[in-house]
Order: structure tokens, then sequence, then C-alpha cells
């Protein structure tokens, strides 16, 4: 990684995004931002995500609902929320002005009305890059991942980039890819278009009878 002092404007952001690379903070009190580029990538099947059979049990009891960019600032609030945290404050301004350029995005996942968790990104042509996500209920992260990656396969996403893999996103379906494929994918998914706002979110109906027919 290497530091970078100067102040990132959306557009560096994204060349950056487009170049592989993405940027984190050492924690919130440090301005600082710093581009990470890993030998090996996280990356999550667009619209294959594993889902367990006690995930699929509590989809069909019901009350879960996907919304879009409902308060994209609410989402990054909560996800940089935490005792550790690479999002710091210049970064979550920087995440704030692409999406109000139509750069980043939130889903937030709610039950029987309440936020339960959510997940936000950057996209870039055909390529979602999955920054932060964050459940305040049981399973509500889950949910995220499995309605984000629904929504993108609809939207015409090829790539669904969570930059690590965690033991979460394993047993989801991530696999870890070398960097050189990596970029293979991403220069294929930045040739493409997809629209993020093309659909509204399926309801959880539709998204339980999509995951038992794929698991």
């Amino acid at each position: 990684m290497s530091a970078e002092t100067a102040v990132l404007t959306p557009s560096q952001l994204l060349t950056g995004y487009a170049r592989g690379v993405f940027p984190m903070a050492e924690s919130a009190d440090d301005d600082r931002l710093y581009w990470f580029d890993p030998p090996m990538r996280g990356v999550l099947p667009i619209g294959a995500v594993h889902a367990s059979r006690s995930l699929l049990r509590d989809l069909r009891r019901g009350g879960w609902s996907a919304h879009l960019d409902s308060d994209f600032n609410r989402i990054v609030t909560i996800c940089g929320d935490r005792d550790t945290t690479w999002i710091n404050a210049p970064l979550a301004k920087l995440y704030g002005q692409l999406h109000r350029a139509g750069h980043a995005h939130a889903i937030e996942i709610r039950r029987h009305g309440e936020f339960a968790g959510g997940m936000f990104g950057v996209t870039l042509g055909a390529a979602f890059f999955g920054e932060s996500m964050v459940s305040t209920q049981t399973n509500g992260s889950k949910m995220a991942l499995l309605w984000s990656s629904d929504h993108l396969a609809r939207c015409g996403f090829s790539l669904f980039d969570t930059q690590f893999l965690t033991p979460h996103l394993a047993r989801m379906g991530g696999v870890e890819i070398q960097r050189c494929i990596y970029q293979q994918q991403l220069s294929q998914a930045l040739k493409r278009k997809a629209d993020f706002r093309a659909f509204d979110p399926i309801t959880e109906h539709q998204l339980w009878q999509d995951m038992t027919q794929t698991s």
C-alpha cells in the first residue's frame, strides 16, 4: 500500500477503482487514506450466492424487505461506527459525493419495518465494489448479500468485488482470485454498462423462490 497525502476527489477515487485499487484509512481518527492492491482478491458470484438452510427458513418466515438508497449516508455512518474502522471522515464524504453522482449505492434491509442491516458499494461500468455491510438484527447482513447478489444480476452487473475474503463471505460462496485474474474480470466489467437503479428490489417471496431454485 502507499500513503495518499493529497485530498482525493471523486474522480480520482473512481480512477483508482478502475485501476483495481481501493482506499482505506487506518482508523477513524486518521485523515490519511491508503491505496490497497492485495495479491488475492475476494469476489462473490453474482446471482449465485449460497444461502444455508437456516437462512432460507428465516427468509421464508417473512417480514423481510430490501430498499435502494433509502438513506445512503446513514448506512455509511453505521458501517463506520465501530471500535475499529477503516472509514474515516474524508472517505465517508467521498462516498457521499459518489452517491450524489450516481456511482455509489446502498441496499437497506428491514424486518417488520425496522432497520436490520445493509451494505453499500461503488459502481463503475458493470462492476460493483462492495465496501462495507452491517447487521443490527440476526441475519441482517446475510440478507443484504442475498438481495445484493440477486439485484446486481438483474441490473446487468458482472463483477461483485468484496476486496477481501472473510469466513462470513466464504460461507456464502465467496472465493479468492489472483490479482491478474481479478484485473481481467475488472477490465471486462468496465467495458459493459449496468444500472443499479434499473429495477426495484424483488420481494422476499420472489427472492426465496429464486434461492430455492439455485440452492
